[in-house]
């Protein structure tokens, strides 16, 4: 329950805050170094934690060691360990030590900059780390501030947020010269392989979900958006009198880790007057490497651009990168000026004001966190640090396929390997053996992996990108994984 506080409470007393915040990195420390040995996946049963919590708050203050304590014994038991170098699931969520350093910075400072005059710095820092971010990916002069071409960058917590400030900008450029009664008509274009998170923004921005157009993807393509296949949807709706206004392409989808034609897309979508924006969330962070950069050819007829830092680029959550050509359309459509905002630096109109390019007025100084990551570690780094990633895959790749009762569905492009168990005797049930395979490595403990389909297949998916993992953890997991397999085909 606490004690009663005998000094006058000081929430920030520096000394305390050293001293607490040296307990807290050592804690974090310690786990890091014991992540390998605990159970990847929780292993927890639902409505665990309010068994061993109490139901009510405490009336006075608690040590942090008995708070850490707690946290050992009863939240990490029930935490799916992200940072497990035996973490293959979903898209990784990689974590650095410059990524926690610059972290630590960002809610230490604790500022909030919604316009320049709240906090110039982090404006301008963000500014500048934009441009950085641009020129490693090579981007076009016209998404930089610096390019000369009115384009610029914008940090949000994540592509959810970039999709609907984006669409919101479609949205309104559309409608503002057909009328607002006219949104029922407006029409989203993007891949069955897309995010789901287009199809959320959809809804969001209220353009009725019957107008969010899935096309369909097949092996011929490798599961990429056919530009034929958009152009054909896409005059399909314009004769029933429909306005296409928005076209999504993907560089690295989720489920197989696709790449969509960027060039011959954003012609379609540039045809048809279309906002176009690409969603590199995943595998945008490999364009800093020379021999991907051409996944990204014909950027530059895009209107929009994002990928997440917090996934492959060694910066902690969360941290997502926009940039657009037109800056104004989004402040056209996110900004907002009351009365207790305004200042004379933001009517001049020679500082940008994130609040106007994003969905809240809060923000968070993430700048601070990505220049720490990108100065901590350098270009050479950063780069070696995706291929060896996808060396690690190359490799996991090439033990699936030399196991011949196992395939590889879908080529590999970056660190995302797609296999399956295939069926021991005709009229086995693939899929239920693959769901059995992924629910015994699971189970297991010493593994994490997920699941997708395509073509009604269910594939295994490997996704290698966990700041840890060493090929002595993917080498353990393909013999766990060869294991497993064997029971299954013995059973």
């Amino acid at each position: 329950m606490g004690s009663l506080p005998l000094n006058i409470f000081h929430p920030l007393d520096p000394t305390e805050f050293s001293d607490e915040s040296h307990a807290v990195i050592d804690f974090i420390a310690d786990y890091y170094r014991t992540v390998e040995n605990r159970p990847v996946q929780s292993q927890v049963k639902p409505g665990y934690l309010s068994k061993l919590l109490p139901k009510q708050a405490p009336l006075f203050s608690e040590p942090i060691e008995t708070i850490l304590e707690d946290i050992h014994h009863n939240i990490l038991p029930g935490l799916t360990h992200w940072q497990s170098p035996n973490f293959y699931a979903y898209f990784q969520a990689n974590a650095s030590t410059a990524g926690f350093l610059g972290e630590m910075l960002c809610s230490g400072l604790n500022v909030v900059g919604f316009n320049w005059i709240s906090s110039p710095a982090a404006t301008e820092l963000e500014n500048i780390v934009m441009d950085w971010m641009a020129k490693l990916l090579k981007l076009p002069p016209c998404f930089l501030f610096s390019g000369g071409k009115g384009g610029g960058g914008v940090l949000h917590g994540s592509t959810c947020e970039a999709v609907v400030c984006t669409l919101v900008a479609a949205r309104d450029g559309a409608l503002s010269k057909v009328g607002h009664d006219a949104i029922s008509k407006l029409v989203v274009y993007a891949s069955d392989q897309t995010h789901s998170t287009v199809q959320k923004a959809v809804r969001i921005v209220g353009i009725p979900p019957k107008n969010f157009r899935t096309i369909p993807t097949s092996a011929a393509s490798c599961y990429s958006l056919t530009p034929h296949s958009l152009q054909a949807a896409m005059e399909a709706d314009v004769a029933k009198g429909l306005l296409p206004i928005y076209v999504c392409a993907t560089v690295g989808t989720t489920a197989v880790g696709a790449v969509d034609p960027i060039r011959e897309i954003g012609k379609v979508a540039n045809k048809f007057g279309a906002w176009y924006h690409v969603d590199a969330a995943y595998a945008g962070s490999a364009a800093v490497c020379p021999e991907f950069r051409h996944y990204f050819d014909g950027v530059e007829l895009a209107d929009s651009i994002s990928m997440n830092p917090h996934k492959w680029f060694l910066t902690n959550m969360d941290c997502c990168c926009l940039w657009v050509q037109t800056p104004s359309a989004l402040v056209d459509s996110l900004s907002t000026n009351p009365e207790y905002l305004r200042n004379k630096a933001s009517e001049t109109n020679e500082v940008v004001d994130y609040k106007d390019w994003q969905i809240a007025l809060s923000r968070r100084f993430r700048a601070i966190k990505l220049w720490v990551v990108i100065r901590r570690y350098g270009i050479i780094n950063l780069v070696e640090h995706i291929r060896s990633d996808v060396a690690m895959a190359k490799q996991f790749e090439k033990m699936v396929s030399m196991d011949k009762r196992f395939e590889v569905v879908v080529p590999r492009k970056f660190a995302l390997v797609c296999f399956r168990l295939k069926p021991r005797f005709e009229g086995d049930n693939a899929l239920s053996i693959n769901q059995r395979l992924l629910d015994a490595v699971n189970n297991s403990g010493q593994a994490f992996m997920t699941h997708a389909k395509v073509d009604g297949m269910f594939v295994l998916r490997f996704a290698i990108g966990t700041t840890l993992t060493e090929m002595r953890h993917v080498e353990m997991t393909w013999k766990l994984i060869q294991a497993k397999a064997n029971d299954i085909y013995i059973a």
